[in-house]
């Protein structure tokens, strides 16, 4: 034997060993070690405990098994198992099981240690192992754990039982846990606790009963309760004189009108208000009454407190009644008798046997509790239960005055006499709970002489002294005076057992009241016995007795055992006495009550065989006739419990030794009368009774023997064989279904099986079962399926099978052929399954696994009867659909499970020989192939998860086993005769079907097992799986050509196992795709239908959470070294790389999904594996559902603009047509037409809540076109409705525009579809850098923040970690065209702004060359990234990647002119918007002067004069001329707009702002002197800011074209500290704190009160970038011209002015619009003709699409040409809406397409009007115009009024995904000239991301829609 070791639970510090020493062994709690030889050295000998073991499974599974109780070592290793999950119910937050599974374990260490010690007794062992194993159950149930198969506490191992047991077994431990039998016994607890009333004072009765509303009677005793004068129990310390069981209630009392009803006596004086005097009498008087139906209590499982109301009647009379009263509600005749008067008790209802409640409450009844009986027997009267209780109850009285002038008050005494007279002490009792007593006073009704009382008392007397024994009841008058006397006036008495031995009836008496003195002597009693005691049995003469008035009635009911009250009953008894009575009372004993027969059982039988064997010839009959109705009567189930008692009297008692004749003779009569008999009646109570009669054959034959020396013998074996002749005879006889002789074969094959016991006293095994086999072999063979008798034919070979004969091998092989007959052919026709599940189960748990020949030929033949049809009933009755009813349903579920168990059983028993001989019979190919496919299908729904319940894994695993055990048996007959011409695919293809589902049981994935379990299924069975896994590859390597035939049929079933996290398997299986591979390349020169098919499955298994990381990477290395040498490599490399790539993007995927709540990661994922499915693989229907997936996330997520993106992709793949589409998703079979309807509803829905509404108007649009081409009026009215309110709502409501922010996933532990990309997102509204960073840490949280803006290197790259770099980015807009027009409402403008956007910028200034430390402009670069995204923002998702970087160097003088050029710009808009009074407060004019002046004064401006007005700049940078002029013009006009802004300001400062705008004033002198500005020139003197038109709109809604780019190379500008604070965003500086201060005032923005100005901080350090890198929205640029506008009061002046002034200082119209002469006009025009001629050689830094952009549209003129300055250009007027005023506002739709307005135009202007530098001639001189020309024609056209001249319907610019194209060209219009300057930027990348190589950028051309078939 083996030693175990292991290591006690009870050790702390010596609990561990690590194994520190030389040769030590690691020991932790639990471990076992085996030590074959003894070591030393290897750890402390005082760490461990030696303990006795057994080694089973020797070998590499080997397990050993300590030599201890089964319960010990169960509940070992329960606790181990249920430890590691307990800690894990904490992790879970799982506060209550975790608590009470604490206890629970405590519990059973507690236990543990109890069975360890030993000393307990064997009783106490077997209640601590039944509560150790209910414990265990409990927490394994909790914790969903296995159910443990156990047999007397200990656990079965499944092997050693057959699979039928262990199915019993678990069914039967199932069936307890899930359905607890309900109790037919109950009982009721009542506790009485006080009596709460205000007018206590006197001591209290209080009686409690059940009653029975239904039938107006009480159900039980009563239980007595005394109370204290405080209403409290006088005995506190008793408990058993306050608790009581109300006991043997049945079920049927258990309803609403059964009540529980207390009676109140209070003990003290006749009246409650009496005051006291000096008479100590205190009488019994009626006090209150309190009823609860028993029906309340029902629903309550714990002891519930009662607070029962107490009434009192209003009449006393109605005392005897007012229960009743009460329960019928008649409320006249109680009343409440008190307001504040109530009962407390606690009431429960227990359910079981009492001795199951001693056990269960142990406590309760330890410490004490009265038992209060039930009156009458229970339902089920138990043999040996004493009883002798007589009821006595008091029920009222007539009397007379008595020469009184007042009725009397009556008080009755009772008393109970011996046969001496003397009285009997204790035997008078009111009720349990209180000891009896002597005696018993009745309560008092006042002045009442027909008193009523109805009080019962109970006379518990001994049997032995009844005889002679009587009741005296004596009445007293109870006097109110002051003596208070009893005066006795008379008295009744009645006997309590007559003469002649019978008892007092039960039943009322009316009892004759005898007169007496008060000082009459009634001890003697003998003077009054003699008396008549009842009026009923006076004697005639009697008159004067009968006819007296007074009477006394009460009523008597006798519950005794062993008294009667049955004169028949006692004729029978004492037959010896009465001979000529015996015939009468054998009749008459079939007339007595079945209870009074079962008291005298004994001597009734004991009559009977006397009379049987002194006159058997004269009485045998009769006698037999009796003896039948006694053993029937037994069979009823209130007496069935005597049936051990007729037991006992036969064995023990029985002394008929010659009765067995008459017994055989009478039984063979009725036997032969059967077939001729037309009544069956009587017969068939006989065959009833046969197995008793039987019974008292054998045991009269066995006495006979014992007494002779076993004489006559061969003439009883001949009498019984003659018997079962005649029994034979009768049973063979056909009949019809209703005959009453087949209804006595019936009855007789009922009783048959319990008469084989018997019979083996006697005869042999073999002769009993032949006796068996020939009369079960005689029922007719052709009986009719409906017949009953085929039923009870089953019933009989049941109980057969289950007998002790069957047991016996011996009688087995003669009985099996029988039964298996009738078996068989029960089930082939589907008749009894339920019974012959039982019959099989019953044979098939007998036959144990053994190579003896008796069981190998057993097997056989139940094999070749029973198999085939077994396997059929299993196929019937579950493809059957299942019953309705639960009982039904649950029958049907046993069934199913019993005939699999015994399907189970069976093929566990066939060896090689059995299933040889079994594959033998089969004489044709057609006859195995049926074979072989039924028993493949009937092994699947063996593996169906439902055939068993979800805990009864070991069925499970016993299942599987003998499968796999199977079908390695059947393989063999596949390959021999289903191979090469034989070959069968569907015999093959339900094979490996059956093989896959094996594989793929959740029982068999033991990684989701506890390792204490994997290891116990690994040492019994091994892996599964991996067996199958081997078969499978045997086989499919077997195939050869046919693999053809499963391709591409099993490929996703062997994916499938192949997902099986196994590696084994995996390796072992994974092989076979590339078999797959080459056979499909072999076949059709491909393998498209194995990819195709491996990319379908591989979507779904993986969603349902198969595969992993290591699959992946196992799946690309086993295959790539597969195909490594063939032909068809490459196309093989390109498939494995296509499917390992779409692996890790649904592992991505998957992944993502888990998580809790929407983020960008779920989305970003499903967007990368919807591309994927549409670009790499064109997996049309792939790609509609992850549409939809994606949707619902965004809607989810509430990003209801990114929604309607996504389900615009499913709606162009559809068109306006009506082909059918079939059912999909959530869609309904539809038209095409219908299902595009419903979606551009949808969408439009979900674009008005994402509040981009320009993008819902066009597909209004789109919808009504179609309503209107069906002339469906009524909806086109409604879509037009719907359009009109979106522009309601663009007008009318705000929309925020959000931030976008850039991110950058670096490192190796990202997501694929992250990993080492940057993207490009938009925030939610009113969310800025600092919240957006954190969003994205939180949904990475093991991710590193970057702190800087660089690029990574590549160690960043290849990092085994997760790094964020995330910064704040600008839009730049492509809408230029709706943004350059004057007149378009800023509401309009901000949806282009933040829509549509491919590109951002983002601005990082740096030193470049010697930092000048006194000036740091010199030196100040900016560098410029643009970002170019693969879609545009917003779209399907918040975030796109990256497509393109480019970087741009912006030299410090360009830097400088776009700070002050965006400056001007915002003091412009902010003059303008306080002149117009669009500024509700002034504050950010002010802040916006103050930043500017003060800046300036302190050195701003100085520092740019320092850094490039310098004669060294000059000269070293001669290509500057130029910019150094502009930057020159731009201070000038920053000057005037000062000047200009503060007369402004001046106008509307506040009183108390008066000293700051003086300060202001002053200032801005400082700074005029500092800049040498004595006087401005001519081109600024004009007022910067004039309206002619009285409207500011023109020129603060336009923005100047850029300097630098045709979009604007924007800087980000950070406001000043003085500026507007709402928004302000500081950061920190690298500059000094000088130049910091300056430039920060100098590129300050502020906000507008009309306009929200959001700007985005910027991760750069330097003030000049970081305040918002000068907004990316800042640095438009306009010419010179742009900054002034004329003052002068008349055109003339005007137009005159204006020809002096070249080009850069003359106003341009687009930004101020004052009149132009018609000449001035045609001017433009000319120029932009002639800026044709010279486009291609000046325009080499900007594409043509800058005229398209920037430029919006201008009337046409007629001016003769003028020729420009050099240094000049072209202007189109201020940008609308330029990134100066856009900040980041915005709102979250870009356009999405290119077919706008503008670039319908904007491309014509592009091609014959764009401008470019002209040559260096300059006109003199502009001719003078009317005013209401210009003004007329300078007015700016309204949105989409170009294409009203041309189309019915006015086109917007239009998302890429909704562009519709428009069908008639716009015509175009001459853009306004706009200027072109040189730049010193340094371009890094060379293209521009809308544009490559100079081409004119044309849109990205939309992908035409795919149609979808049928979806």
């Amino acid at each position: 034997f083996g030693i175990k070791i292991c290591i006690l639970y009870c050790v702390s510090v010596l609990a561990s060993f690590r194994g520190t020493v030389q040769h030590g062994l690691p020991l932790e709690i639990g471990d076992t070690v085996l030590f074959i030889l003894s070591p030393q050295g290897i750890f402390p000998c005082t760490y461990i405990h030696l303990k006795n073991a057994h080694i089973k499974n020797k070998g590499q599974f080997e397990t050993v098994i300590p030599t201890e109780d089964s319960v010990i070592t169960e509940m070992t290793t329960t606790l181990r198992d249920w430890g590691a999950m307990w800690k894990r119910l904490y992790v879970k937050n799982e506060g209550d099981l975790f608590h009470r599974l604490w206890h629970v374990m405590n519990e059973i260490l507690d236990l543990r240690r109890q069975v360890l010690v030993g000393h307990l007794t064997n009783d106490r062992m077997k209640d601590v192992k039944q509560h150790i194993t209910a414990r265990l159950d409990w927490g394994n149930e909790q914790l969903s754990l296995d159910l443990v198969p156990r047999r007397e506490f200990s656990m079965v191992d499944p092997d050693e039982i057959s699979v039928t047991e262990l199915f019993k077994l678990m069914e039967h431990r199932h069936r307890k846990k899930e359905t607890p039998v309900p109790a037919s016994t109950h009982h009721l607890f009542v506790h009485m606790k006080s009596l709460m009333s205000s007018n206590l004072g006197e001591e209290l009765e209080v009686f409690f009963h059940i009653y029975d509303g239904r039938e107006n009677r009480p159900l039980s005793e009563r239980f007595f309760v005394r109370l204290n004068k405080n209403g409290v129990p006088k005995s506190p310390e008793k408990t058993e004189r306050q608790c009581t069981l109300f006991v043997d209630l049945g079920s049927s009392d258990l309803r609403k009108d059964v009540y529980i009803v207390v009676h109140i006596m209070r003990i003290g004086r006749m009246g409650a208000g009496e005051k006291k005097n000096v008479c100590s009498i205190q009488y019994r008087r009626p006090f209150g009454c309190a009823v609860v139906s028993i029906a309340d209590l029902l629903t309550a499982d714990s002891k519930d407190d009662h607070l029962l109301k107490v009434y009192a009647c209003t009449t006393e009379s109605e005392w005897y009644q007012i229960h009743e009263n009460i329960i019928r509600k008649v409320n006249s005749r109680y009343n409440l008798s008190g307001s504040n008067t109530g009962l407390a008790v606690s009431l429960q209802l227990l359910h079981g046997d009492i001795e199951q409640l001693r056990r269960e409450y142990m406590v309760l009844f330890t410490r004490g509790v009265s038992i209060t009986k039930k009156l009458g027997f229970s339902d089920i009267i138990m043999p040996g239960e004493m009883r002798n209780d007589l009821y006595v109850t008091l029920e009222k009285g007539e009397f007379e005055k008595g020469g009184k002038s007042v009725a009397r008050n009556v008080e009755i005494t009772v008393y109970v006499l011996d046969i001496e007279g003397q009285v009997m002490k204790s035997y008078v009792a009111a009720g349990s709970g209180e000891p009896g007593g002597d005696e018993y006073h009745s309560f008092v009704l006042y002045h009442n002489n027909s008193p009523r009382w109805a009080e019962q008392i109970k006379l518990p007397i001994p049997v032995d002294m009844f005889r002679g024994a009587h009741v005296r009841f004596e009445f007293r008058h109870c006097s109110t005076k002051d003596k208070g006397e009893k005066k006795l006036f008379g008295y009744s008495f009645v006997h309590l057992m007559q003469e002649d031995g019978r008892t007092l009836p039960d039943g009322t008496h009316e009892l004759i009241i005898h007169k007496c003195e008060e000082n009459a002597n009634l001890q003697d009693s003998s003077r009054y016995l003699k008396l008549p005691f009842s009026k009923a049995n006076l004697p005639g003469n009697n008159q004067a007795v009968k006819g007296t008035k007074e009477s006394f009635w009460i009523t008597s009911f006798l519950c005794s055992t062993k008294l009667t009250q049955n004169g028949d009953m006692l004729d029978l008894l004492k037959w010896r006495a009465h001979p000529e009575k015996i015939n009468d009372s054998l009749s008459k004993l079939k007339e007595i009550d079945g209870s009074e027969i079962v008291k005298f059982l004994q001597d009734t039988l004991d009559t009977l065989f006397g009379i049987l064997d002194e006159s058997s010839q004269r009485y045998g009959l009769k006698v037999f006739d009796c003896l039948v109705h006694i053993i029937n009567l037994l069979q009823d189930s209130k007496f069935q419990h005597f049936k051990p008692v007729m037991d006992t009297y036969i064995e023990s008692h029985f002394a008929g030794a010659l009765s067995y004749r008459d017994l055989i003779k009478v039984l063979k009569w009725y036997v032969d009368r059967i077939v001729d008999a037309e009544h069956q009646d009587h017969i068939q109570q006989v065959l009833k009774a046969t197995e008793y009669i039987f019974k008292y054959i054998i045991q009269s034959r066995r006495l006979f023997a014992l007494a002779t020396g076993g004489q006559s013998e061969e003439e009883f074996r001949c009498c019984i064989h003659e018997l079962f002749m005649s029994i034979r005879f009768f049973l063979s006889q056909e009949n019809k279904i209703t005959s009453p002789v087949t209804q006595t074969q019936a009855v007789f094959l009922r009783t048959f099986p319990a008469v084989y016991g018997e019979l083996l006293k006697i005869f042999t095994v073999k002769e009993v079962a032949g006796f068996v086999r020939e009369t079960l072999g005689s029922l007719p063979a052709t009986a009719h399926a409906e017949c009953p008798l085929e039923a009870v034919k089953l019933h009989c070979i049941a109980k057969t099978v289950e007998s002790q004969l069957y047991t016996n091998p011996e009688s087995r092989c003669i009985l099996l052929p029988v039964v298996l007959r009738l078996l068989q052919a029960h089930m082939q026709e589907q008749r009894d399954l339920v019974m012959c599940a039982r019959i099989l189960t019953s044979m098939l748990s007998l036959i144990r696994k053994d190579d003896s020949p008796v069981v190998s030929e057993e097997v056989d033949l139940i094999v070749d009867s029973l198999l085939v049809v077994l396997m059929r009933t299993i196929l019937e009755i579950t493809n059957r659909p299942q019953p309705a009813g639960t009982n039904m349903r649950l029958q049907f579920q046993d069934i199913t499970g019993e005939f699999v168990a015994c399907l189970l059983a069976l093929l566990r028993q066939m060896s090689d020989k059995h299933y040889q001989q079994l594959l033998q019979t089969f004489t044709s190919k057609d006859d195995l192939r049926d074979f072989l496919l039924q028993i493949f299908t009937v092994f699947r729904i063996l593996i169906r998860p439902e055939m068993f319940p979800k805990d009864w894994t070991v069925m499970r695993l016993v299942t599987n086993n003998v499968i796999i055990t199977t079908v390695l048996y059947l393989s063999d007959a596949l390959r021999k005769n289903f191979l090469n011409e034989k070959f069968d695919y569907k015999v093959w293809d339900s094979y490996f079907y059956l093989s896959v589902i094996f594989i793929n049981q959740p029982c068999l994935q033991l990684e989701s097992f506890s390792p204490s379990k994997r290891k116990r299924v690994l040492e019994k069975y091994g892996d599964m799986r991996v067996m199958m896994g081997c078969e499978i590859f045997s086989m499919w390597q077997n195939l050869g050509e046919h693999k053809l035939n499963f391709i591409p049929a099993m490929i996703g079933p062997f994916l499938e196992v192949t997902l099986v996290p196994q590696p084994d398997l995996r390796n072992v299986m994974i092989p076979i795709f590339h078999d797959m591979m080459d056979w499909e390349q072999r076949r059709s020169g491909n393998f498209k239908q194995v990819e195709a098919k491996l990319i379908d499955k591989l979507d779904s298994l993986m969603s349902e959470g198969k595969g992993d990381e290591t699959y992946r990477e196992l799946f690309n290395s086993i295959l790539l070294k597969k195909i490594e040498r063939e032909t068809w490599r490459e196309s093989g490399i390109s498939l494995i790389a296509t499917v390992t790539r779409l692996m890790e993007r649904l592992l991505d995927y998957r992944d993502c999904m888990k998580l809790g709540e929407v983020d960008g990661k779920k989305i970003g994922c499903t967007v990368s594996l919807l591309n994927f499915y549409k670009t790499e693989l064109n997996k049309e229907e792939m790609y509609i559902r992850y549409i939809h997936k994606l949707y619902e996330l965004h809607l989810k997520a509430q990003n209801y603009t990114e929604a309607s993106y996504t389900l615009l992709l499913y709606d162009e793949l559809l068109e306006w047509s009506d082909r059918p589409l079939r059912e999909f998703l959530n869609y309904p079979m539809q038209s095409e037409w219908q299902r595009k309807e419903y979606l551009h509803l949808t969408i439009v829905q979900n674009f008005d809540r994402g509040k981009c509404w320009e993008n819902g108007i066009i597909l209004c649009r789109e919808l009504a076109d179609q309503y209107e081409s069906y002339y469906d009026y009524r909806n086109l009215s409604k879509m037009r409705m719907m359009e009109a309110s979106l522009y309601d709502k663009i007008m009318d409501q705000q929309r925020l525009e959000p931030e976008f922010f850039r991110v950058g996933f670096y490192g190796k532990k990202f997501p694929f579809f992250l990993r080492n990309k940057e993207f490009v997102c938009r925030g939610h509204d009113y969310e800025r850098l600092e919240a957006f960073q954190q969003r994205m840490l939180n949904e990475f949280p093991h991710a590193i923040a970057m702190q800087h803006v660089n690029q990574p290197d590549q160690t960043i790259y290849q990092a085994e970690a997760q790094y964020l770099q995330i910064y704040a980015v600008s839009p730049i807009p492509e809408s230029q065209d709706v943004l350059q027009r004057d007149g378009v409402p800023d509401n309009i403008k901000s949806f282009y702004k933040v829509n549509h956007i491919w590109r951002f910028r983002y601005d990082r200034p740096f030193h470049k060359g010697t930092k000048d430390k006194e000036n740091e402009f010199k030196s100040l670069w900016v560098e410029r990234t643009t970002l170019t995204l693969v879609q545009s923002l917003p779209g399907i998702s918040r975030w796109f990647e990256v497509e393109k970087r480019e970087l741009v160097e912006v030299s410090p003088l360009e830097n400088a002119i776009e700070v002050i050029e965006n400056k001007n710009l915002q003091l412009r808009t902010l003059i303008a918007q306080c002149q117009s009074r669009q500024m509700q407060n002034i504050n950010p004019l002010t802040m916006c002067l103050n930043g500017v002046i003060d800046a300036a004064v302190n050195g701003g401006l100085a520092r740019y004069q320092e850094a490039f007005f310098v004669k060294d700049y000059i000269v070293n940078h001669p290509e500057d001329g130029e910019k150094i002029g502009r930057l020159r013009e731009l201070m000038f006009e920053q000057a005037h707009i000062l000047e200009y802004g503060l007369a402004v300001h001046e106008k509307f400062v506040p009183q108390d702002m008066r000293p700051l705008h003086k300060k202001l004033v002053d200032q801005f002198h400082v700074m005029k002197s500092s800049l040498g500005i004595q006087e401005f020139p001519a081109y600024v003197r004009a007022s910067p800011v004039h309206f002619t038109n009285g409207s500011p709109r023109s020129s603060c809604r336009n923005s100047v074209p850029n300097i630098i780019s045709p979009d604007g190379a924007r800087v980000v500008a950070r406001r000043s500290p003085l500026t507007y604070p709402a928004v302000n965003r500081y950061s920190s500086s690298s500059l000094s704190s000088q130049a910091s201060n300056e430039v920060s005032n100098i590129t300050g923005q502020s906000e507008s009160s009309d306009e929200v100005f959001n700007m985005q901080p910027s991760p750069s350090t330097s003030s000049l970038s970081s305040n918002h890198s000068a907004s990316p929205n800042v640095t438009s640029s306009a010419p010179s011209s742009a900054r002034g506008s004329p003052q002068l009061q008349d055109k003339h002046k005007h137009s005159r002015e204006n020809s002096c002034l070249s080009s850069r200082e003359r106003p341009v119209s687009a930004i101020y619009p004052n009149p132009l002469d018609p000449a001035q006009v045609n001017t433009h025009k000319q120029i932009n003709t002639q800026t044709n001629s010279v486009k291609e050689v000046n325009n080499t830094q900007f594409s043509d699409t800058v005229g398209k952009l920037l430029c919006p549209p201008v009337p046409p003129s007629s001016l003769p040409p003028f020729t420009p300055s050099p240094t000049e250009c072209q202007s189109a007027g201020l940008v609308s809406n330029s990134p100066v005023l856009s900040g980041s506002y915005s709102s979250g739709i870009s356009s999405m397409s290119r077919c706008s307005v503008s670039e319908a135009s904007g491309t014509e202007a592009t091609t014959g009007d764009h401008p470019a530098h002209q040559g260096p001639t300059m006109p003199n001189s502009v001719s003078s115009g009317s005013d209401e020309l210009i003004r007329r024609e300078n007015k700016t056209p309204p949105p989409y009024s170009v294409y009203e001249r041309s189309n019915p319907r006015r086109p917007v610019p239009l998302p890429h995904s909704l562009s519709i194209p428009p069908s008639v060209d716009p015509p175009a219009l001459p853009p306004k000239p706009h200027q072109l300057r040189t730049s010193s930027m340094k371009l890094v990348p060379t293209s521009d991301p809308r544009r490559a190589d100079g081409v004119p950028h044309v849109p990205r051309p939309r992908p035409l829609p795919r149609k979808v078939s049928q979806l």
